[in-house]
């Protein structure tokens, strides 16, 4: 067996242990959708079936919405829906960091919580809410669109 199919054959046991960990069945599908989502940041549903097609041919744009339907109901995956974006799915869980979008090539980044320790905005009157979570959206340039020429026009109106 060479070093890259034993690096795989890890990376696949610790997927179907994590699946395992939070009362889901391992699957085909899953696998191939949750590691379609290793190191690549935020990707929406047409992207992680692009991904995973070629690897699994039969597999649908519906199934690979409802896996990762599956793996956000899990905690396995977090969900953020940017205005006028698709809803986009990312591995990075477990804390309550915030959101950058570029307003002309979409891009989108990660921004570590604004102040102090989640929910790390608190309003002031919460209405009898227990706050946990504060989900913030940054927009601006990203640092490509900013280098272009047309940079200093005017960025395009977010939704």
């Amino acid at each position: 067996m060479t070093t890259s199919a034993m690096e795989e054959a890890s990376t696949r046991g610790r997927t179907a242990a994590q699946l395992r960990s939070v009362g889901l069945k391992v699957t085909a599908p899953r696998i191939a959708v949750f590691e379609a989502l290793i190191g690549t940041g935020h990707l929406d549903a047409h992207t992680v079936h692009e991904r995973i097609v070629g690897e699994l041919p039969g597999t649908s744009l519906q199934s690979v919405y409802n896996v990762l339907d599956a793996l956000h109901g899990a905690g396995l995956l977090r969900r953020i829906e940017p205005a006028g974006s698709p809803a986009l799915y990312e591995r990075r869980t477990g804390d309550n960091h915030h959101h950058v979008v570029c307003t002309r090539c979409r891009a989108v980044g990660d921004v570590d919580c604004v102040v102090g320790e989640p929910p790390c905005l608190a309003p002031t009157d919460a209405g009898g809410f227990a706050i946990h979570t504060a989900e913030v959206t940054f927009w601006g340039l990203c640092a490509d669109c900013r280098r272009q020429p047309e940079a200093s026009a005017q960025p395009e109106a977010s939704a």
